[in-house]
């Protein structure tokens, strides 16, 4: 018991170091993830292992974390809406039911082996359905409150809904080809310790047999004998009491997502259509407006589609009918709430919230540098503070605020997006086509570990961008080796030109103390490219050194301007500009050899010491000066997994970590301590970034999500007030307090001393020719 609560303490420790205060993305497949609680007016969807309930008219969340790191794939409310349940993917994935005021897990529920593809709450809060992938085939009723399994069954078809009828006796599934009703007989699923086969009737297709079903509901009131379906080539069917497909009608466009109550049959259609019918006899009632045409520049305030503008595709909608909002999901992952009190004109159909996300991994992020714009801009701040943004594979760069009230402009379209920069005209990159094939009847198939690096690879998308340390440019690379500059004042692309030949892997810009404007350019073609950012970014020199791809480039240094890398070859290269007759070089003063793969590094603000992430899950501190590796600690709690990237913050005090387990740590820089983990990515985790003002640490990962997470103050204060003593000399070196004092340099006491520093490694090599020799160290 002492252990336990020694344990409890100890999450519990971390749990209030880092709150989740943001998502901005989406991950919900189609209608079977998206629900809404008639009482609260909450709007439940999945942002990787978390739920999000949102609040769209006080536009605020509140979060839900799953445990087992297992993305969620479906969920739904209980009829009272105290409750949440989620099926997730994975190996043995589990129901999990949650109590929404508490966000905490009260049942767990664990039959399925190969994911859960859709869950419901039967209307009188009593069971639990749920249907597995179809490779699981199984159907299981559930009597959440005691656990057990009342009733069982197997389909052979592919199943991508599920509804069960008003009074709670049976339920539908429907999938390609298949319209299957169940039956509950309330006498046998009474017993506890037994599990009854679970009747099922299939639904009498005629010549509708060979559609797929993309969605179903069965009636509800007056219509609660009927049963309703679409398919994805376009027909609401309606089936009476008696299984009989008995009419249908067609939407003239292909459907994907059905919503029904009392009064009213939502179709979420193609090109961002919403048809509304009549339940009782299918009559054709309006359209609902259209969200954003695909390519738009939402900082603009006025819209004007083109009658050739293409739209994103509904995939998922669901009605609240006591404030009467219809919140509605699109495949390009937007999300939007429609306020619908008067269906008889569709053209006073409000909207209430809207949010446009990533639609495809998000590659890498970059907060705007603080004071940018200052110099040399004439005093003109391009971005307002708080900004940062992100790439895709999607090809947009993205520019978002943290406080959306500081927004540089203000738009109709996000609270939080304050512009969206396309790098092309193709503007199908900007659609998930997984959302829209599992609608069609294809499950994505879920990825793990470093499988997540694969993310789209067929796409080209931004790769890695970086913001000029004045604020005034932006440069990016892409997948096909392009390098452009764009100017942060009118986001006009001032630069596009062909870098390298595959991806750009890394983008860094010289301090302004050096003295110097370069852009460093290096990428999976092993070549690093120094580019002059104040002659036009005419080339300097190209270095071929790596035998393998570059993972990262830094400069450091004030007196003497240094430059590292370090790569998938296992080496870090250490190298000191010096001016030559013919302009500046680069030339190697040291090399260190590992024997592990090095996958990203960072430089400490002093500019004396770099951290380099590596596969064995370790941190290497190298000193910049001479090359030699003075500290080695675990960068991850785990025991599994790679170090993806670390992020020294802007003080130095801190490394922030990502693993390939999906897990995000924060580390003591020079101790090696962990002070606090998180979670809740479904992929791994492709960035991450401290804001300037030391209160958020922001990741961004290849599930599309974007999360801000709340610092706690005990780590902001401390950050702030390491910047304030590295800042010169207006703070007082007597007011240092312990912590501080060790957070600069590594004494040579403390360098010798490792474990006093409270570091449970050291590393305390050698000359670097024994490093790249027999690599003695380690």
């Amino acid at each position: 018991r002492l252990t336990q609560r020694l344990l409890t303490c100890h999450i519990l420790t971390f749990a209030l170091q880092v709150t989740l205060e943001k998502v901005l993305g989406i991950t919900a497949p189609g209608n079977r993830a998206l629900a809404c609680d008639p009482r609260s007016g909450l709007v439940a969807y999945p942002a990787g292992c978390v739920v999000v309930l949102l609040n769209p008219r006080k536009n605020k969340q509140y979060h839900i974390f799953n445990s087992s790191r297992k993305a969620i794939t479906t969920l739904a409310f209980s009829p009272d809406g105290k409750y949440v349940v989620t099926g997730e993917s994975g190996h043995m994935p589990a129901v999990r039911v949650w109590e929404v005021s508490e966000h905490i897990q009260v049942c767990e529920l664990q039959e399925h082996k190969y994911g859960v593809a859709c869950v419901a709450f039967s209307p009188n809060g009593k069971y639990i359905v749920s249907v597995g992938y179809q490779h699981d085939m199984v159907v299981n009723v559930w009597n959440w409150k005691k656990n057990v399994v009342v009733a069982s069954n197997k389909v052979s078809s592919k199943v991508t809904a599920v509804s069960f009828s008003d009074d709670s006796s049976y339920f539908v599934t429907a999938g390609n080809r298949h319209v299957k009703f169940w039956y509950l007989d309330h006498a046998k699923t009474c017993k506890v310790n037994a599990t009854v086969p679970l009747l099922g009737r299939s639904g009498l297709l005629g010549e509708l047999r060979n559609n797929f079903f993309s969605d179903v509901a069965c009636g509800r009131g007056r219509q609660a004998a009927s049963t309703f379906c679409i398919t994805s080539s376009g027909l609401l069917c309606e089936f009476n009491d008696r299984r009989l497909l008995d009419k249908w009608v067609e939407l003239r466009v292909s459907a994907t997502c059905l919503c029904v109550t009392d009064d009213f049959i939502f179709c979420g259609c193609s090109d961002g259509t919403v048809r509304a019918f009549s339940p009782a006899n299918l009559h054709f009632l309006c359209t609902l407006p259209r969200p954003h045409c695909l390519g738009v520049d939402v900082a603009s305030m006025l819209f004007s589609c083109r009658p050739e503008s293409r739209y994103p595709d509904t995939v998922a909608v669901t009605y609240d009918p006591a404030n009467r909002w219809l919140s509605c999901v699109y495949n390009d992952h937007s999300v939007y709430v429609w306020d619908i009190r008067d269906l008889r004109d569709p053209r006073r159909a409000g909207k209430l919230y809207s949010a446009l996300y990533h639609s495809s991994c998000v590659w890498s992020l970059e907060v705007y540098p603080e004071g940018g714009g200052e110099k040399g801009g004439g005093g003109k701040t391009s971005l307002p503070h708080g900004s940062f943004l992100s790439c895709s594979s999607d090809n947009t760069v993205r520019l978002w605020s943290i406080d959306g009230h500081s927004a540089l402009h203000r738009n109709i379209l996000s609270n939080d997006l304050q512009k969206v920069v396309y790098v092309d005209d193709n503007i199908t990159g900007l659609l998930d086509t997984e959302s829209v094939s599992i609608a069609a009847g294809t499950e994505k198939a879920g990825s793990s570990g470093m499988e997540g690096q694969q993310v789209d690879q067929s796409r080209a998308g931004i790769r890695t961008l970086r913001v000029s340390p004045d604020g005034h440019h932006l440069a990016s690379g892409d997948r096909t080796g392009i390098l452009r500059i764009h100017d942060l004042d009118g986001m006009e692309e001032i630069l596009n030109v062909q870098a390298h030949d595959s991806d750009i892997l890394c983008l860094e810009f010289s301090k302004p103390d050096t003295g110097l404007q370069l852009l460093a350019t290096a990428g999976r073609d092993r070549l690093i490219h120094v580019l002059d950012a104040g002659r036009d970014y005419s080339l300097v020199q190209t270095l071929d050194e790596h035998s393998s791809s570059i993972t990262a480039v830094r400069f450091a240094g004030t007196g003497k301007v240094r430059m590292i890398s370090c790569g998938a070859d296992k080496s870090v290269y250490f190298r000191t500009a010096q001016q030559t007759g013919e302009g500046l070089e680069f030339t190697r003063t040291h090399h260190a050899v590992r024997k592990t793969t090095l996958y990203d590094m960072d430089v400490e603000p002093t500019g004396t010491y770099a951290a380099v992430g590596c596969q064995d899950r370790s941190i290497r501190i190298f000193n910049i000066s001479n090359g030699k590796q003075k500290k080695l600690y675990k960068g991850s709690q785990g025991e599994d997994g790679t170090l993806i990237k670390v992020q020294i913050d802007p003080s130095g005090l801190f490394i922030a970590t990502s693993c390939s387990d999906k897990n995000i740590g924060i580390f003591d820089l020079y101790s090696g301590e962990c002070v606090a983990t998180m979670f809740g990515h479904s992929e791994i985790i492709t960035g991450l970034k401290f804001s300037n003002d030391c209160r958020h640490l922001i990741t961004v990962s290849g599930d599309s999500c974007i999360f801000v997470w709340r610092l706690s103050p005990e780590l902001t204060i401390r950050m702030r007030q390491r910047l304030a003593d590295l800042r010169p000399p207006c703070s007082n070196p007597s007011s240092q307090s312990a912590p501080q004092q060790r957070a600069g340099k590594l004494s040579d006491k403390e360098e010798e001393e490792g474990e006093e520093l409270g570091c449970p490694y050291t590393d305390t090599a050698g000359s670097v020719e024994q490093e790249t020799g027999v690599l003695q160290t380690e």
